[in-house]
């Protein structure tokens, strides 16, 4: 039996990794796996009344998933969003619970004890736990192989001088995580953006944690990124996860979708659909957001605009500009998006470069026009636009804003070139082949075997 625990910090955050998590936990369901869902009392709560019980009904259909909470140690009325907090909390009070918790669980089947517990980041402390108990874990990481390799090679960059004690790069330059890795720059490390208490409280109790890990799960294929995969036996291809929430028409979403939107695409033409979404967490500025408005009514296409309010519910962040007629598209406040990435309508993807938007992208063949806000987003729009070659970017201007003049140029730069265009649709199918269980060759690394040599590994090493 798997025991899946989610990195918890407030709603926004905890979709980025409940959806891999979710589409993962139903992948082993199918493969005779149990799983037991492990969640905080407050954010199961949450969750479940933000989303109308999305995520239960979701996974309730599988009779091998159970959910199971644990107390996070605050009061109800304790502030959340401090994560500093949130996360002394769950590490001082968690840790005492979760072995009596295991022993219930494991005293309920005999036959189907608890083998194997999967974490994502900031929860390391119960790899700890699964160690001290005998129990085998595995880090899931939502990120791609990249990112969760540069984590892996902290200790590296601060003896060779490249980051400081805090995480900082200590001069700009650009860097290799291994020779047949593309180059990157230091300024654009994951956990720079998110400065000193991000990388003092999670990146680093993630670095060093990970060796009581026996494998570091990533939410790729080898295909996409084999360089990464390269640098430690430990890391696991077990993607795309991308298949598992369309069953019955089921969604992991925890906030509401407007399907509408794709009633709305059935009466577009082929590929003749901008579609725009910048993810959960991105808000953008009011001025960008003005010029992205303008820019979509300069193009000649119809678009499908994904408008989230802002984190701080500040409204005006979503103020249109009065000279803004939309007349043209669709505006919603969240999207079924893989359903809308593989609509045959849909001709081009402005996106943040979030890994779950990559993955559903490249599955589905879809090109990107890149704007990425933050974190890994740098790292997967060089992998988009130099690497895999699907996608441009869109440049700032002197102001550090993206005009509404390079949009128009770059969606009409993009919609014109059918070598990218080409490049997606090859780029579809060799990550659609990592869903094949039959007829692959044996050198490629498939998520269907990823998987079951997964669960095949934890049975056998359980009974050693």
């Amino acid at each position: 039996m798997m025991m899946i625990f989610p990195y918890l910090v407030n709603e926004l955050k905890f979709l980025r990794h409940i959806n891999p998590l979710t589409q993962f936990s139903n992948v082993l369901t199918k493969h005779g796996c149990k799983v037991t869902f492990l969640h905080t009392e407050f954010s199961h709560k949450r969750a479940k009344i933000a989303a109308g019980y999305a995520q239960d009904n979701n996974l309730k259909g599988c009779s091998n998933i159970n959910f199971v909470t644990l107390p996070d140690g605050l009061d109800p009325e304790d502030d959340r969003s401090d994560i500093v907090k949130l996360l002394v909390s769950m590490e001082r009070s968690m840790p005492l619970l979760l072995p009596k918790l295991i022993e219930d669980i494991n005293a309920l089947d005999v036959n189907n004890k608890i083998t194997c517990i999967v974490v994502t980041i900031s929860m390391g402390w119960a790899l700890q736990v699964a160690h001290k108990l005998g129990i085998k874990g595995a880090f899931l990481f939502p990120f791609s192989a990249t990112t969760s390799a540069s984590v892996y090679c902290i200790p590296r960059f601060m003896h060779d001088g490249i980051i400081d004690s805090d995480g900082i790069p200590t001069k700009k330059q650009e860097i290799q995580l291994s020779p047949n890795m593309p180059m990157m720059d230091t300024k654009n490390l994951p956990w720079v953006s998110l400065g000193k208490i991000f990388f003092d409280n999670i990146v680093q109790d993630v670095m060093h944690n990970m060796e009581l890990a026996e494998w570091w799960l990533c939410n790729s294929a080898y295909d996409l990124e084999p360089g990464a995969f390269s640098i430690s036996p430990k890391f696991l291809p077990i993607g795309p996860l991308i298949e598992s929430d369309n069953n019955n028409n089921k969604s992991s979403s925890f906030w509401q979708e407007d399907t509408t939107c794709l009633e709305w695409l059935d009466q577009q033409q082929p590929q003749s659909v901008v579609y725009v979404s910048f993810g959960s967490l991105a808000v953008m500025e009011s001025k960008q957001l003005k010029e992205l408005a303008l820019a979509l009514d300069l193009i000649d296409k119809p678009f499908l605009w994904v408008v989230r309010t802002s984190n701080d519910d500040n409204k005006g962040n979503n103020t249109y500009p009065n000279e803004f007629h939309g007349s043209k598209g669709k505006i919603v406040s969240w999207a079924p998006q893989k359903k809308v990435l593989n609509h045959s309508a849909i001709a081009c993807f402005i996106s943040h470069c979030g890994w779950n938007s990559v993955i559903e992208s490249v599955s589905s063949g879809v090109p990107f026009l890149c704007c990425p806000f933050s974190s890994d987003q740098f790292w997967n729009k060089s992998y988009i636009c130099e690497v895999w070659k699907v996608g441009i970017g869109l440049d700032k201007d002197e102001n550090g804003f993206i005009s509404k003049e390079e949009i128009r140029k770059k969606v009409e730069q993009l919609l014109q070139d059918e070598t990218i265009k080409e490049r997606s649709l090859k780029l579809k199918q060799v990550i659609r082949n990592n869903l094949v269980e039959a007829g692959q060759s044996s050198k490629n690394h498939q998520m269907y075997n990823a998987v079951r040599n997964f669960f095949h590994l934890t049975k056998l090493l359980s009974v050693q």
